[in-house]
């Protein structure tokens, strides 16, 4: 008899991320995310963490819906910009989720920047029915291109490559990006901690 697999809700509307993590866990769980719920409230994301705006959004998701809630805040962080843009990556060209803004505005303030070491960081929080159950890291390490380049993967995949590659994300393909993202590393960690 085959088991059913365990329902994981994810604490977002963003298609790309449900669907990353839905690709990186296969079948062993039935992921769905807060688009499945059309009346949970939008969580406002008050933290000046990537583990205080998890945290807000794993608690919250996971009072108004059943089982295990899976929630994260990540961003890009750019050396030469003190770590900007940080929590406010999905805003940083100054419209929430334009990705072309956001990047236009790394290419500007990094322009004649000799360090361009960044990287991108995912803090991930488990919880259930209001409780927090456990926290994740996940990092990867890499440098900002001198211009966007490739199709694929979405936010700064474009501008990113990482350490050991002369290519962006966006052309390295899901495969390659899935297996060392920070998304990727922390959530390696949540099915060791989920199936530990």
């Amino acid at each position: 008899m085959n088991e059913q697999p365990k329902s994981l809700v994810i604490a977002t509307r963003n298609a790309h991320k449900t669907e990353e993590i839905r690709e990186m866990l296969g079948d062993r769980y039935e992921v769905k995310d807060v688009s499945s719920f059309p009346d949970l409230p939008e969580v406002e994301e008050t933290g000046t963490t990537f583990l205080e705006n998890a945290t807000l959004k794993a608690l919250a998701i996971s009072r108004e819906v059943g089982g295990l809630v899976l929630s994260d805040d990540s961003g890009l962080e750019v050396d030469a910009l003190d770590g900007r843009p940080g929590v406010w990556s999905s805003s940083f060209g100054g419209e929430e989720g334009n990705h072309a803004k956001n990047n236009e505005r790394i290419m500007r303030e990094m322009s004649g920047q000799e360090v361009r070491t960044a990287r991108f960081r995912c803090v991930m929080v488990l919880a259930e029915a209001g409780e927090l159950l456990a926290h994740f890291d996940g990092s990867v390490e890499g440098r900002i291109l001198d211009q966007a380049s490739g199709a694929g993967g979405f936010g700064y995949d474009p501008l990113f490559a990482p350490e050991g590659y002369d290519e962006s994300f966006a052309e390295l393909g899901a495969e390659v990006k899935n297996g060392m993202s920070h998304r990727g590393r922390a959530l390696a960690n949540v099915v060791a901690w989920l199936e530990g």
